[in-house]
């Protein structure tokens, strides 16, 4: 049988594996709508670890019932706090979407090299002036010749 401490060391290291794929999806990727949902399940595994920092197998809901309430009752608190940052997190995911949407309808790319360069040509252009160029700046890199 399992063992209610088995489950919440499961859940931990859930949250913990959410928080570590989400650092490494916005690490590791160059595609930004990728990067946004490597956000997204970091911020599903930093809740779930709030949530389990304030769990106790004791403590019941703070809820009167026939006049009596628990004596060990669960800290409201942390579930509304998560709760206002699952809210503000979809109202960030839901930007970040829209401005990849714009970014994508004006440079025709979501890689983070190609959109870099892109950008940087286009100031150029309208400011004018040349890139600068450094000697000690290292060449670019055709990603098609690894593939």
């Amino acid at each position: 049988m399992i063992e209610l401490t088995d489950v919440t060391t499961l859940l931990h290291v859930g949250a913990y594996g959410l928080i570590v794929i989400g650092i490494a999806g916005i690490v590791l990727n160059t595609n930004l709508v990728k990067i946004i949902f490597g956000l997204a399940v970091l911020e599903a595994g930093a809740n779930l670890l709030l949530l389990l920092a304030t769990f106790d197998e004791t403590a019941r809901a703070p809820v009167l019932l026939n006049g009596m309430a628990p004596t060990v009752m669960a800290d409201p608190v942390p579930q509304a706090l998560v709760l206002t940052a699952i809210v503000i997190g979809v109202g960030v995911l839901a930007l970040a979407l829209a401005i990849v949407v714009r970014v994508h309808a004006a440079y025709h790319t979501l890689d983070i090299y190609e959109l870099r360069q892109r950008m940087e040509q286009d100031i150029v252009r309208s400011a004018g002036t040349e890139l600068p160029y450094s000697s000690d700046r290292p060449e670019a890199v055709d990603k098609r010749e690894y593939s």
